[in-house]
């Protein structure tokens, strides 16, 4: 329990859940009210940490400690209020639980509620884990062979930027070509994460690929921006008889409709068009799409990939991802990354998608 564990590793940037023990997961939530049973697993995730966790009551919750130092307060409440929007709008998703502190608990002492839905515990190390909880869904990863499931998708999808396009948030981030790519390559080149050998070819590349970005982005105008899921692809989506339901907005922010469309699309050009077809089928019956927004497919699936290096390089030093993502420290990713953003320069000189 808190305080009690013997000579407990303290967290750091490097460590950042070295004090997160089961027992830790467990009193913390028993400092809001919700008694756990004892049974937890720990859910796949590297950015945060995340636990299905029994109570008492047979209830099954979905409790999620943030990686810290990542988002301050405020945009994790502003992540909370904008599913509880959706919720209200009887979009699935599952929004964080109102959170209660429970002078009588045990280990009150320890925790301090952030929000209505945030709390945040310290340990005896010192270390601070920010938290919410939200009820558990089941359910599968979709299959997307046919236009049905689709355009099922693709309705409540729109249903969401509906919500999404009422307001803006305040403090999260914008999705554009210098936060998800000038940025990062900067910061890149300036912690020297690129193996020397493959650095000139890699630099050359992603500068021509942004420029080609930022050309996309300007053309007819910048593009009309709402609140996003951000982060809109398979593992974020639940298929149940009941259709889908999305879950994980720790990516939201505003940007372009088309950045929650274009992660549902595989395969060829001809493939792609079809289930884009498909897709927007269902979203326009809910949600206005500027089909000009189609030119940004590329650009964004450019911006993932840069943005997705400088993620693995900001967490090289946090244990659980050599393991993981052994092939990231070798020349030959750097190689293939530049290999890739020159496809990517391709692919963004190409006519977009034409679902129709």
């Amino acid at each position: 329990m808190i305080g009690e564990s013997l000579e407990p590793a303290r967290a750091s940037a490097e460590a950042p859940y070295a004090d997160l023990h089961p027992d830790i997961v467990l009193d913390a939530l028993d400092a809001v009210g919700l008694r756990g049973d004892g049974r937890l697993i720990q859910l796949n995730s590297y950015e945060n940490r995340v636990f299905q966790v029994f109570l008492e009551d047979a209830a099954v919750v979905v409790a999620k400690f943030y990686r810290p130092a990542r988002w301050s307060n405020a945009q994790i409440l502003e992540e909370h209020a904008f599913a509880a929007e959706l919720a209200s709008h009887e979009i699935p998703v599952a929004p964080a639980l109102p959170l209660t502190w429970d002078a009588q608990a045990r280990h009150a002492p320890q925790v301090k509620l952030r929000g209505p839905t945030l709390a945040e515990l310290k340990t005896a190390s010192g270390t601070n884990y920010r938290f919410s909880v939200s009820l558990r869904l089941a359910g599968r990863a979709p299959e997307l062979e046919t236009h049905e499931t689709l355009a099922w998708i693709g309705r409540f999808i729109g249903r969401m930027h509906a919500v999404g396009a009422i307001t803006r948030f305040a403090t999260r981030l914008e999705l554009n070509s210098y936060t998800f790519g000038a940025a990062n390559r900067d910061w890149l080149l300036a912690h020297a994460h690129i193996a020397p050998d493959a650095l000139p070819h890699w630099q050359q590349a992603v500068n021509t690929a942004l420029v080609a970005v930022e050309a996309a982005f300007a053309a007819h105008g910048p593009p009309r921006t709402l609140r996003l899921h951000g982060d809109c692809h398979l593992g974020n989506i639940l298929w149940t008889p009941q259709g889908p339901h999305f879950v994980d907005f720790d990516d939201a922010v505003n940007g372009p409709a088309i950045q929650d469309l274009w992660m549902l699309l595989s395969g060829e050009r001809a493939t792609q068009q079809r289930q884009l077809g498909a897709v927007l089928s269902g979203y326009e019956s809910f949600m206005d799409f500027d089909r000009r927004e189609l030119r940004l497919i590329e650009p964004l699936r450019t911006l993932r990939q840069i943005h997705h290096s400088a993620w693995l390089a900001r967490r090289w030093n946090d244990p659980a991802f050599p393991p993981a993502f052994p092939w990231f420290a070798s020349p030959a990713y750097w190689a293939e990354q530049t290999t890739r953003l020159h496809e990517q320069i391709e692919a963004m000189a190409e006519a977009p998608l034409d679902p129709t």
